[in-house]
């Protein structure tokens, strides 16, 4: 699943085709793409996993899911697209993907206060609604969108292991320091992916995601599907502290 930094990424990539108007539309979807036809794209934004494109009177919200994809100006010989934006300029195609209207203003529709990677970014609120949840485990905490936008199963795994913590630990145990590190770390770890994922280096950065030996104590990784989530965790039993 593209996490926060590979959508924002996207919006970058697509920045030529901002002020453009949308000539031609096709895919599977099964929502009324008709109405894209002949929309001017007034900006591009994204909101945690979600890519947005903002439209004069609605927008196109897009989201992939765990094996969505995209391509620009290229398509895939072996898939055809949930949804395809031609330009006079060239072509957005989106593969394996949610696709919806939203008819509210973005402003209106969005917490941006709650996207790691946003400009609004509020950490005290996110701290807020963790104190609020003292009995949620940090693994469903991190992969909570409504407390950390954008943040997916690789940040959490890795920002576990960056502070310490064992993912199975409880919110309410934690320390108020360790708390602020939890949230400084998911935002600081956002960006270090961001930075790494435009390099193509971000796998030579892992330390504990998809790995076997912990680098600190070279003792073989445990994994397990945990939590409420039930996604995959990575960590070290020795140096990842259990607070419960």
């Amino acid at each position: 699943m593209p996490e926060g930094p590979s959508i924002v990424i996207l919006k970058e990539q697509v920045t030529p085709f901002l002020g453009h108007t949308i000539r031609r539309v096709s895919g599977n979807t099964t929502i009324e793409k008709e109405r894209l036809q002949e929309q001017k794209v007034e900006s591009f934004r994204s909101w945690g996993k979600h890519f947005l494109v903002e439209l004069p009177d609605f927008s196109l919200r897009v989201h992939f899911m765990l094996f969505g994809s995209y391509r620009i100006n290229e398509a895939k010989s072996w898939a055809v697209p949930r949804l395809s934006l031609g330009f006079d300029v060239g072509e957005i195609n989106f593969y394996a993907c949610s696709v919806r209207f939203i008819e509210e203003p973005l402003d209106l529709a969005y917490d941006w206060w709650a996207d790691v990677m946003s400009e609004h970014w509020d950490e005290k609120l996110a701290l807020k609604r963790l104190r609020s949840a003292p009995d949620m485990l940090v693994c469903d905490a991190l992969l909570d969108q409504d407390i950390f936008a954008g943040v997916g199963n690789i940040i959490k795994n890795e920002v576990l292991f960056r502070i310490r913590v064992h993912p199975l630990s409880t919110i309410g145990a934690l320390s108020a320091a360790k708390l602020r590190e939890l949230v400084r770390e998911a935002r600081q770890y956002s960006f270090d992916f961001y930075e790494w994922k435009k390099q193509f280096v971000l796998k030579k950065h892992w330390l504990a995601h998809t790995k076997r030996t912990c680098p600190r104590c070279l003792i073989p990784l445990k994994k397990g599907h945990l939590g409420r989530t039930n996604r995959r965790s990575f960590w070290c039993e020795h140096c990842q502290v259990l607070y419960a």
